[in-house]
């Protein structure tokens, strides 16, 4: 059985805003009463519900990193940035996973109640989820947003994929490829809108008609690629080249092409967006847009800690990607 804080005042013989004043440290309270109080709470084993600290305006130095069925890579690299901003400012990290639809609300009640965290980071797509936002803006919890769909008046840390995959599939072209085929990533992930719409802008700027039959779904899996890559070679006309939405679905689409006994690059060009670890380690490594992940974790972190500490502060920071031309 929980032990709450009525049990507390009851083994002590005080009330229940006496124990909240020895709890707090607050002045005032007289050294025999407020050794009785440690004492139940001793004898007691009494843990203060982390959420009721914080509705008493204490800071609980905990900050959550939200997320929904990320690729692995992805949110590794985010988890690693948070933690070096968190270490630097001696906050603690935890990993509040999501679930969907009803399941999600749950979740989301159960992490404030379990830690109470000062504030969250929220990733793609939960970054513009219209339930999780009214949440947290209704309990006036500070947040920080990693590449929203929609940043308006939001802090935290964006890219411009557009532009970086416009770069990308005009590199392509340059090279020779007229029919690009295009993994994209879910559907509620902005971020894969944004790179949907350069792959588009690119085709439309080189002249290139847009062709359904070339962009195929998948679900930021190495799996989804492989699926998505079989589908798109096994067309009567396929693509000489496969823009993947992420690095797991371009390392899936390598693996299909090898099975079809496909050499890449000579017969198949893929690339892949991110730079996680999986682009250096698979063969051969894999031409990519490098995110800065982890920096993005990072930074994020650290305008979430400046809201915290000052309730208006911190901005929506943009940083650079780079294009890497590996053997892929």
């Amino acid at each position: 059985m929980r032990i709450r804080i009525q049990d507390v005042a009851a083994v002590a013989a005080v009330s229940i805003k006496t124990v909240s004043r020895v709890l707090n440290n607050e002045p005032n309270v007289r050294d025999q009463t407020r050794s009785r109080v440690l004492r139940a709470v001793e004898d007691l084993q009494y843990r203060p519900n982390p959420s009721a600290r914080s509705l008493a305006g204490q800071r609980s130095y905990v900050v959550a990193l939200v997320y929904n069925n990320p690729s692995l890579n992805y949110l590794m690299e985010i988890q690693g940035g948070m933690l070096e901003a968190c270490r630097a400012n001696h906050y603690n990290l935890v990993l509040g996973p999501v679930g969907s639809g009803k399941q999600r609300s749950a979740d989301i009640r159960g992490l404030f109640e379990n830690f109470g965290p000062d504030g969250v980071v929220l990733i793609p797509p939960l970054t513009d989820d219209a339930a999780v936002l009214e949440h947290l803006e209704s309990n006036d919890v500070p947040f920080a947003c990693i590449a929203p769909r929609n940043p308006g008046m939001r802090i935290g840390v964006m890219m411009e994929e557009t532009h970086a995959v416009l770069e990308l599939i005009e590199r392509l072209v340059a090279m020779g490829h007229r029919r690009i085929g295009h993994i994209k990533g879910p559907r509620s992930h902005g971020a894969c809108q944004w790179r949907h719409a350069g792959y588009r802008e690119a085709l439309r700027r080189s002249g290139i008609a847009y062709e359904a039959e070339l962009v195929t779904q998948g679900e930021f899996s190495f799996e989804s690629g492989i699926l998505g890559a079989e589908k798109l070679l096994g067309l009567a006309r396929p693509p000489t080249a496969i823009f993947a939405a992420n690095d797991d679905m371009a390392a899936g689409a390598i693996r299909a092409a090898g099975e079809r006994g496909l050499n890449v690059p000579r017969d198949l060009s893929v690339c892949g967006f991110d730079d996680t670890p999986i682009a250096r380690h698979i063969y051969p490594a894999l031409t990519t847009v490098r995110q800065p992940t982890s920096e993005m974790g990072r930074l994020a972190t650290l305008e979430l800690l400046d809201r915290i500490r000052t309730p208006g502060a911190g901005r929506m920071v943009r940083v650079e990607h780079m294009l890497l031309f590996r053997e892929s």
